[in-house]
């Protein structure tokens, strides 16, 4: 069965807000071995979120 690009996106972008299952992960990492636009979208979520998390958390005055 293929995993196309949109098929990645979509998945990198669930891996984000859930833990996913083996066999998805699986298939994702092959795709992501063999795709470098789906690599470099997967690092600007991840990149992303990291920064809204940072941001958060400076203008969160309860994580003082």
């Amino acid at each position: 069965m293929t995993f196309t690009c949109k098929e990645a996106a979509r998945m990198v972008s669930e891996g984000l807000d859930r833990k996913l299952g083996a066999g998805e992960m699986l298939r994702l990492q092959a795709h992501l071995a063999i795709c470098r636009g789906c690599r470099s979208i997967s690092d600007r979520m991840a990149f992303l979120r990291r920064a809204v998390k940072r941001a958060a958390s400076r203008d969160d005055p309860d994580q003082s």
